[in-house]
């Protein structure tokens, strides 16, 4: 496969290297980056000589130079956004603008009725937005998928998910604890999970938001196939003793009816097939990512109702 030249915007952030070793270890070459922060000095670890820009009109420019030199080895071919939340909208449509594809961190955008917009574009550039939903290729889970996917299920199964991810104070203070940027814990830590619940279960039929605090939120789901009773949280004291104990700052948890699935390991290299499967001409895209954005949107916007019995068990520790 002939190497392709990619752009990165935020590529000081926290899930930048996770996308500069995929660009890499597919083959690839990374030509220009952007950030506001200029501590950015991992990218000698992975590519050598990337033009790197701390103000978007500059690489926006340079990216636009490159595109009318009329060499295709000299394009930018993929952008990767790994920006802050709220940019991805505009970052996506920048992408279709100088005649690239996007790959785009979640959430694409915060709002599903942002999504229509930039399907009109894609028909228009004749460009995609690819999503990584990462979770959708972790073998474990795919397994998951494949093994109940010809079942006829009788009653629908029961489903407890935890997610509990430490932040320290910074997370509050960053643009990551402004709902408006971020779209709070469902959307920020929570959409992958409720991604995946929904591609192995089903629309959601109903949705409960039982507690919704800048740290921990909580509620229940009704899927066509499965009740989810799901908690979200990084706060340190929800992990359980033995994380604890082994200094753990994660813990990732689904119980099926009564049975924990095993998928805590493999994360690391889950970019990279996300990576491999754009680049054949495949990849997630805006429709496989919109039931999940519509969900998390409905979270955020729905009344916490309180404690009841189709709450996760770690509430009752709250009553």
């Amino acid at each position: 496969m002939k190497q392709k030249n990619f752009a990165i915007t935020g590529v000081a952030g926290y899930i930048a290297p996770r996308h500069l070793k995929a660009i890499k270890e597919t083959g690839n070459r990374l030509v220009a980056a952007v950030d506001p922060h200029d501590s950015v000095g991992i990218l000698d670890g992975y590519f050598e000589g990337v033009h790197f820009f701390t103000e978007f009109e500059r690489f926006d420019r340079h990216i636009e130079k490159l595109r009318r030199l009329g060499d295709e080895n000299k394009r930018v071919h993929y952008i990767s956004i790994c920006s802050p939340n709220y940019l991805h909208d505009a970052h996506a449509r920048f992408a279709l603008r100088v005649g690239a594809d996007a790959i785009c961190e979640k959430p694409v955008v915060l709002n599903p009725w942002n999504v229509k917009p930039l399907q009109e574009l894609e028909e228009e550039s004749g460009k995609r937005i690819y999503t990584v939903l990462q979770l959708r290729v972790h073998p474990s889970l795919t397994a998951l998928k494949e093994k109940y996917k010809n079942k006829v299920q009788a009653e629908k199964r029961n489903i407890v998910l935890t997610y509990v991810t430490t932040r320290g104070p910074w997370y509050l203070a960053s643009w990551k604890g402004q709902l408006e940027r971020s779209g709070g814990l469902a959307t920020n830590i929570g959409i992958h999970f409720f991604d995946l619940l929904i591609w192995l279960f089903g629309k959601v039929e109903q949705s409960e938001v039982h507690i919704a605090t800048p740290t921990k939120t909580a509620g229940y789901l009704e899927l066509n196939n499965a009740r989810v009773k799901w908690y979200l949280s990084i706060d340190q004291e929800d992990l359980p003793t033995q994380c604890k104990k082994n200094n753990k700052r994660t813990h990732r948890s689904i119980i099926l009816d009564g049975e924990e699935i095993e998928f805590s390991e493999g994360f690391t290299d889950l970019h990279n097939i996300v990576y491999k499967e754009i680049l054949s001409g495949k990849g997630f895209g805006l429709e496989d990512a919109l039931p999940s954005i519509v969900l998390a949107h409905d979270i955020r916007n729905a009344k916490a109702i309180g404690i009841n019995e189709n709450s996760h068990p770690f509430l009752s520790r709250i009553e």
